[in-house]
C-alpha cells in the first residue's frame, strides 16, 4: 500500500511527495521491456529505442504540458529544456498545447 507525507514544496515551486514505492519508474519500464521481448518470440527485435523513447516521451510531454497549462516557457523549465526543443518534440509526437 502505498502512503504519502504532507508535501513539501522546493525551489522551483514543486511539491515533493515522499511515497514507500515498491516500483520507481525505472522498474516499471524495465518489467514493460522484459515482457515485451519475451512476448516477441522468434521475431527480430528492431527499432526498440525509438519505440520506448516514444512510449516514454510522448506522455512525459502531455503531463508535463498539461501541469503547465499549455505555457511552453514553464513545460520547457521543467524539462530542462529549451522552448524551441519542447516545440521541436512536441510537433515529432502531433501534440498540441
Amino acid at each position: 500500500m502505498k502512503t504519502a507525507a504532507a508535501p513539501e514544496q522546493n525551489s522551483a515551486g514543486l511539491q515533493v511527495v515522499a511515497m514507500d514505492r515498491a516500483d520507481p519508474l525505472s522498474q516499471c519500464v524495465r518489467n514493460a521491456l522484459w515482457f515485451d521481448i519475451d512476448n516477441m518470440g522468434d521475431h527480430d527485435v528492431t527499432g526498440l529505442y525509438d519505440l520506448v523513447m516514444e512510449e516514454i516521451e510522448r506522455p512525459l510531454f502531455e503531463t508535463v504540458l498539461n501541469h503547465a497549462n499549455g505555457n511552453l516557457s514553464h513545460a520547457s523549465r521543467m524539462l530542462g529544456m529549451t522552448r524551441s526543443t519542447l516545440r521541436k518534440r512536441l510537433g515529432d509526437y502531433g501534440i498540441e498545447r
